[in-house]
């Protein structure tokens, strides 16, 4: 079965994101990574998966005691379901400016274990001013991190592991590419 995880956009939350986020432009639109300065390599475009279910976690950063570390392996697409995006909904200032996010000891963790893509339900690993050099250290060690994902739920719910396919668009000197991200369970 396959699970479309990638954000379907319409002219409203265009409208709207680009209202509340200087950024939201077509690099940086719906599901897209933040490439930095590198180049999304063509190995990563398969990748073995696992969707942790973080929903349940409050008021603090998510941290590597809510997943299971060991379950994470050399290479995988590791993602996050917060359900964030279900619950706010995409392109609203909150959305942008209050979601979830991973603690640095997590990130580190994934990097430690030589991920390939973190993914996450909602607009980033970081918020505000930590958002763009923690997704540029995780670019330096060849981690892309792709944002506003959908329907991880339904990856949960068929068991929580899958393969992903990532398809970034073939864009050069762009800060942001969107991509098609289809989960394979």
């Amino acid at each position: 079965m396959l699970i479309d995880i990638t954000l379907k956009i319409t002219p409203k939350m265009v409208t709207d994101a680009q209202g509340n986020e200087k950024k939201a432009l077509v690099g940086h639109l719906a599901t897209h990574f933040d490439v930095m300065n590198k180049e999304f390599p063509l190995e990563y475009t398969k990748r073995r998966a696992i969707v942790f279910d973080v929903s349940d976690v409050g008021d603090r950063d998510i941290d590597i005691d809510d997943i299971v570390i060991s379950k994470v392996e050399q290479n995988m697409f590791v993602a996050f379901y917060t359900g964030f995006i279900e619950k706010e909904g995409y392109g609203g200032k909150e959305y942008f400016t209050g979601h979830p996010q991973l603690s640095d000891k997590l990130i580190d963790a994934l990097l430690d274990k030589g991920v390939s893509i973190i993914g996450v339900d909602c607009a980033g690993v970081r918020r505000g001013k930590e958002h763009t050099p923690k997704d540029q250290y995780c670019a330096d060690q060849g981690v892309f991190i792709i944002e506003n994902l959908c329907n991880l739920q339904k990856v949960i719910e068929s068991g929580g592991t899958c393969l992903i396919n990532t398809y970034p668009m073939n864009y050069a000197d762009m800060t942001g590419l969107p991509c098609r991200v289809v989960a394979e369970v």
